[in-house]
């Protein structure tokens, strides 16, 4: 029996193709899958946090888990060490820190008052989440580098995560109109998830090429500035980039119906 499985062995062993064969036994990249790993022990890290009620920690970790998330990709690009498997780890990792991680500190920290409509609202941004994700896995060779359709899931955490550390920070968490915005920020980021709407990528920014020394300084200004009151200029980035996607939609489909209007006139 032992002679027969073995022989049957050595016969898969050499019918299956080389490349097969290398691709069975090929490894990992360890770096760029390391801050992947980073960012979804932050992301579950915010939901240990909100259990405890440290919700100003839960919002912190969710915006550390949006740093190394977007940290992972420019190494793999940089170090040339891009994989299937660091793909489909992102991914994954991503549902967890941007999807379910976000929803249930923002259940935790307001949305559980507000009884069925509460929950309902939080499985929404989980369920967007998935559909986002799933829409871009999809989509990856199709559409335009430059620009993402629908909001991406990070900066949609990001956003749910400022609203949630600036509630935290000047104790709006009891407020009426705290509650209220809270739903409509977590909807608001659900639907936009989903959207059709077309959101800057910035993933033609070259970190290996030469930069203006203006452009030095403007970064310098926006570490100073987050620094003195993170909550509240987060908060203000997060919003002023959501509110970019519906503006710059607005101003190409406009620009559109302008050059098919020259064009019927001609």
């Amino acid at each position: 029996m032992r002679l027969i499985h073995s022989r049957r062995s050595k016969q898969e062993s050499a019918n299956t193709p080389p490349a097969a064969r290398k691709h069975r036994h090929a490894g990992i990249y360890l770096l760029p899958n390391l801050f992947t790993t980073g960012s979804l022990f932050a992301g579950f890290y915010g939901v240990v946090a909100a259990i405890n009620s440290l919700f100003d920690i839960a919002a912190i970790a969710i915006i550390i888990a949006m740093l190394l998330d977007g940290i992972d990709g420019r190494v793999a690009r940089l170090t040339n060490t891009q994989s299937d498997f660091g793909a489909e780890y992102d991914s994954l990792a991503d549902m967890v820190s941007f999807g379910l991680a976000p929803a249930l500190i923002v259940y935790y920290w307001s949305l559980s008052g507000l009884g069925k409509l509460g929950w309902l609202a939080a499985f929404l941004y989980t369920a967007a989440t998935a559909l986002r994700l799933a829409r871009f896995n999809t989509q990856t060779d199709k559409t335009d580098k430059q620009f993402f359709q629908g909001l991406p899931s990070p900066a949609a955490a990001g956003l749910v995560a400022a609203v949630i550390w600036f509630g935290s920070l000047f104790d709006f968490r009891e407020s009426g109109t705290m509650v209220v915005a809270t739903l409509i920020v977590t909807i608001g980021a659900a639907l936009l998830m989903v959207s059709n709407v077309r959101y800057y990528s910035f993933k033609d920014f070259d970190l290996r090429g030469r930069v203006p020394f203006v452009s030095i300084l403007a970064v310098v200004m926006v570490f100073i500035l987050v620094s003195l009151e993170p909550a509240v200029i987060l908060l203000v980035i997060f919003a002023a980039y959501t509110l970019s996607g519906p503006v710059l939609t607005w101003r190409q489909r406009r620009r559109k119906k302008e050059t098919n209007r020259e064009v019927k006139r001609a």
